[in-house]
Formats: C-alpha cells, sequence, structure tokens
C-alpha cells in the first residue's frame, strides 16, 4: 500500500516508456520512496535513468508521450502523461564543484550517483517491482531518525553550501535529533552561506519556516552562527517558539516577522522575497502593537475590520508571540466576528448632493469612521449617519 502511487497510469506509462529500450533503465529516487517509505503520500515523483537526456526524449516521444527539457544541461528530463509530470534525470557524477553549483558527468554507475546526493535518506532508490537499492544506509537511518551527510560532511557542504540549510530542514522534519559530525560541519563552513544567491538562501529559509518544527531548526542554526550569516539581527526564538505553537502552520513572512520584529528591516531584499510576503511581514510588525490585552470588544471588531481577517490573525499572532501576552480573550471576540462589508458608497454621497471630488472620499471616510465607532449598526442607522455627514459638508439640515 505505500507504493500505491506507482500503479497510476500515468506512472506506469513512462516507466513503459523507458524500459522498452532497457529493462533495467530507471528507479525511482529520493524524496517519493523516502517518503513512502515513511507511510506518507509523496508529493511529487522523481525517476533516475541510465538513458541520456536525447534517449529519454526519444523514448517518450516514440510512446506518444510529452517530454519537456526542464534541465537537459543538468540532465533532467520532464515526462508528461496524461498532464501528469514526473521528473527523469539521467544518472550523474560530479566533475567539479564550487559551493554552488557542480559541473557533471553523465553515468550509468547508480552507486556513483548515490554518492553525489546530500542526506542518505535522499539516495534510496526503489525500482518498478519494488526492490529497493540502498548504497548509503539510508533506510536505516531513515527508520532511527537520523538526518546524515552522505560520506564526510564538510566534503558534501562543499560541494554546495546550500546544503548546511537543508540540514537543518531536514533535521527538523526527520531526526529526533540533529546530527553531531552535520552540525560540526555546519558550523566550520557557515561562512559558505554568504556565497549563496539571496533567491537561493530566502527558498530555503522559507523552507524551513513553513515547518511546525521551525522553532527547533532555527535554534540550532543560531547556536552553530548559520542563523546570523542570513541575517545578522539578534533573533528572538521565543518569539518563534510561541508562534509555532499557536500556529504550527504559520508561514514564512510571520516567522521572520517573529524572529526579528521591526529589527527585521531589510530581510526582504536579503532573502529576495516576493512582493506579497515582504507586504505580509511588514503589516503584521506594524499592526501588532496596536492589539493587546486592554481592549474592548467593541476596539477588536474595529481592527478586524480595519486589517480583514487575515490580516488580523497575523497581527494578533504576532502580538502574542513577541509579548507572550494573553490574548485569549482578543482571540475569541475576532473568531466570532464577521466584518460586514460597508454600507457606504460614492453613489450614495453624490445622491446626497456631494459634489464631484475629494468632497466624496471625505464625506465617506467621515461616515465609515462613524459607523465603526458606533460599533457597525444596522442599514438605517447608517443611512443616517451618511445623511448626517453630508448635511455638516453641505450645511443642509
Amino acid at each position: 500500500m505505500r507504493f500505491q502511487w506507482i500503479d497510476a497510469a500515468p506512472v506506469r506509462n513512462i516507466i513503459s516508456a523507458l524500459t522498452a529500450r532497457d529493462a533495467d533503465a530507471v528507479r525511482f529516487v529520493g524524496g517519493c520512496v523516502r517518503d513512502s517509505l515513511l507511510g506518507h503520500a509523496p508529493k511529487d515523483i522523481d525517476l533516475a535513468t541510465v538513458l541520456t537526456p536525447p534517449q529519454v526524449i526519444e523514448s517518450l516521444r516514440a510512446a506518444g508521450l510529452s517530454a519537456a527539457p526542464t534541465g537537459i544541461d543538468h540532465g533532467t528530463v520532464t515526462a508528461i502523461s496524461d498532464h501528469f509530470p514526473v521528473e527523469v534525470t539521467t544518472l550523474r557524477a560530479d566533475v567539479s564543484t564550487d559551493g554552488r553549483r557542480a559541473t557533471v558527468a553523465f553515468t550509468t554507475d547508480w552507486a556513483a550517483d548515490a554518492r553525489r546526493r546530500d542526506f542518505t535518506l535522499n539516495a534510496l532508490y526503489l525500482t518498478p517491482d519494488l526492490r529497493l537499492f540502498d548504497p548509503v544506509g539510508g533506510e536505516g537511518d531513515l527508520v532511527a531518525g537520523r538526518v546524515r551527510f552522505i560520506g564526510a560532511a564538510e566534503d558534501r557542504i562543499r560541494e554546495d553550501y546550500l546544503r548546511i540549510l537543508r540540514f537543518f530542514r531536514f533535521s527538523a522534519r526527520f531526526a529526533a535529533d540533529f546530527d553531531r559530525q552535520g552540525l560540526s560541519a555546519c558550523a566550520t563552513l557557515k561562512a559558505g552561506v554568504g556565497n549563496l544567491s539571496a533567491e537561493r538562501v530566502g527558498d530555503e529559509f522559507s523552507k524551513i519556516l513553513s515547518l511546525p518544527t521551525a522553532a527547533r531548526a532555527v535554534a540550532a542554526m543560531a547556536e552553530t552562527g548559520v542563523l546570523a550569516e542570513i541575517w545578522p539581527a539578534p533573533a528572538s526564538l521565543p518569539a518563534l517558539e510561541r508562534a509555532k505553537q499557536l500556529d504550527p502552520d504559520a508561514p514564512a513572512p510571520l516567522g521572520l516577522a517573529a524572529l526579528w520584529g521591526d529589527m527585521g528591516e531589510g530581510v526582504d531584499a536579503r532573502l529576495r522575497l516576493s512582493n506579497a510576503d515582504g507586504l505580509r511581514r511588514r503589516r503584521a510588525v506594524e499592526r501588532a502593537p496596536s492589539i493587546h490585552a486592554s481592549l474592548t470588544d467593541q476596539a477588536v471588531r474595529a481592527l478586524v475590520y480595519r486589517y480583514g481577517a487575515a490580516g488580523f490573525h497575523d497581527a494578533l499572532l504576532l502580538a502574542q508571540a513577541r509579548s507572550a501576552m494573553d490574548l485569549s480573550r482578543v482571540r475569541t471576540v475576532a473568531a466570532a466576528f464577521t466584518p460586514p462589508p460597508s454600507p457606504f458608497s460614492g453613489n450614495d454621497a453624490l445622491a446626497g448632493g456631494v459634489p464631484e471630488g475629494p468632497k466624496v472620499a471625505s464625506v465617506l471616510n467621515a461616515a465609515e469612521a462613524r459607523w465603526i465607532a458606533e460599533d457597525f449598526p444596522p442599514p438605517s442607522r447608517a443611512k443616517a449617519i451618511l445623511a448626517e455627514e453630508i448635511a455638516r459638508l453641505t450645511g443642509k439640515d
């Protein structure tokens, strides 16, 4: 049952196409094997093959399947059957590395392909008839809850310094504790993180912060000095821990806000956050101080309306994480309130005699402020509020 996804028609179509040339041409590899051994459904499916990229493309197209050369320079072709994609990568051996990228040569040696990977639990291969190939002891580490570099940890890290961050992410996901040799190597080579592109660091650190166990990973990063290589400001580890206790699925922007608060100015650019993620982080930081235990229920509802339900949730989470205040009442009040749509429109103001132009916005803003202050009264009262504001502006009684 763990590998039932292998029997899906698109997967079988791709396997059949690639094994028509060589019966032992392909094996499943990496996360799909690892996750299935743990009883989890894989997020995606990867194949390793002895076929060269041109042979992969030829075999797929001969079977009537689509083939996209998505990473052909590094040996990867995306096979597509019934709109289902599977990445197919030719076995590789590293020729040279510079800490950011590798020059590879294609090979037919499965063990050589395994040795160039990062961790033992990511170097597990499975044949289409469910025979496990485990050349570096990955299954034992997976069962024992260990994340261990293949071979010498420092050698693997020097090949690609992003593996420092991946070590903390995979350890937080799969390990009961952090491997001592791995931690030592990460501490020794932490400066290499500075050689990586901001995009790669941002993507990997965001994945760490998105984990329910992010606090454990970030604490280990701080102890080894790796966290300071990402952003040098003092970090609040307790705030991140509280944020994840409140919402284990809190996304990376809120994790960043919890860690650094208003000292995180500039972290958006450092990590190349998307505009949406950067805005979410900044808004949570700006709004969190407005949320405190002494807020009246009416004031809570007013803030939910102004920030929106999602924006208020972010600010509330950050306020509680950064201050350790008991905001359970505030949370309960907010959860029970659905912000109503504004009952005011520009057409209503114009119909009431307000001339076109900036005075329309002035009347609407004033009316809305009173409507909020009166705790969102019904439409009849909203209509009266608008009439009073129009009269105030136009001088009509």
